[in-house]
C-alpha cells in the first residue's frame, strides 16, 4: 500500500484508549488522530518525548496501512492541558460564575479571575452545566469531542501563550469548571496543581486523580460561594 502523507497544526491530549499513543486534534476542524509515541528514530523519538498535553504542534504524519506515525514534528506552542475528576472544594470564582449563568438561564458562565496583589487578571473560568443522562461534558472535553480550542483561541485575543488550562468536575456539583491561567508557570497555574492536582501532576502521567492540598498565594481561593473576580464575556 502506497504511504499517504499529512502536515497540519494540532492539540495534545492524552489518549483515554491507550497511553502509548497522543490524541491529536486539527485546530481548524478538531478531528481526532492517534499516534503512537513510540518506536522512532533519533531525533525524532526525542522530540516526540518532549511533547506535553496540551501543546501545539505543527507536524507531518505518514499514513501506512492506515496507521498514522510522526514524520516531523515541532512544538510551536507550550500550552498545557490537565483534567481532574475531583471533591476538593471550587474557588469562590467558579461558584460565581455558575450562579451569574444560572440567573441569566444561560448553561456556561465566565469570570475574568484576578490576583489579590496588584488586582491584575491572572486568568478566566468558564462554567457549564452538566447534563445528567444525556451527555458526560468532562469525557467530552477529555477525548476532544467538545474541543477547548474555541476558548484557548479566544484568550490568544489578549494575551500571549503559553497558557495552562485546568478541566476540573466536581463530584456533588451541577457544573464542569474550565480555569485558563495567562501565565503556565504563574501562581494561578501553581495553586491549581496544587490544589486540584496534586505536586507531581505532569509527572504521574495521571489523567483522572483526586486530590486533597492546598497552595497559600496571590490567588484567592477561599470558601465556596466567594467574590473577587468579573464577569467575562461569552457567546
Amino acid at each position: 500500500m502506497t504511504e499517504q502523507t499529512t502536515e497540519g497544526e494540532y492539540r495534545v491530549l492524552e489518549s483515554t484508549r491507550d497511553r502509548a499513543e497522543w490524541l491529536l486534534l486539527d485546530v481548524e476542524s478538531a478531528d481526532p488522530t492517534y499516534v503512537a509515541r513510540e518506536g522512532y528514530d533519533e531525533p525524532l523519538q526525542s522530540a516526540v518525548d518532549g511533547v506535553t498535553a496540551g501543546n501545539r504542534l505543527r507536524a507531518e504524519l505518514v499514513w501506512d496501512d492506515g496507521d498514522p506515525r510522526f514524520d516531523d514534528l515541532e512544538v510551536i506552542e507550550e500550552t498545557t492541558v490537565a483534567f481532574t475528576r475531583t471533591r476538593e472544594d471550587l474557588f469562590g470564582d467558579a461558584h460565581g460564575a455558575w450562579r451569574d449563568a444560572e440567573e441569566a438561564g444561560q448553561p456556561m458562565g465566565s469570570r475574568v479571575l484576578v490576583g489579590q496583589q496588584g488586582g491584575q487578571p491572572v486568568g478566566v473560568v468558564y462554567t457549564f452545566a452538566d447534563q445528567p443522562g444525556q451527555r458526560d461534558l468532562f469525557e467530552e472535553f477529555r477525548d476532544g469531542v467538545k474541543p477547548l480550542e474555541p476558548l484557548l483561541e479566544r484568550l490568544t485575543e489578549a494575551e500571549d501563550p503559553p497558557f495552562a488550562a485546568f478541566v476540573v468536575d466536581h463530584h456533588d456539583l451541577p457544573f464542569l469548571a474550565v480555569v485558563l491561567a495567562f501565565d503556565r508557570d504563574g501562581v494561578l497555574a501553581t495553586t491549581m496543581r496544587e490544589t486540584y492536582f496534586g505536586a507531581s501532576l505532569f509527572d504521574s502521567g495521571a489523567l483522572d486523580v483526586d486530590v486533597a492540598g492546598g497552595y497559600e498565594g496571590d490567588f484567592d481561593f477561599d470558601a465556596p460561594g466567594g467574590s473577587g473576580g468579573h464577569d467575562h464575556d461569552h457567546d
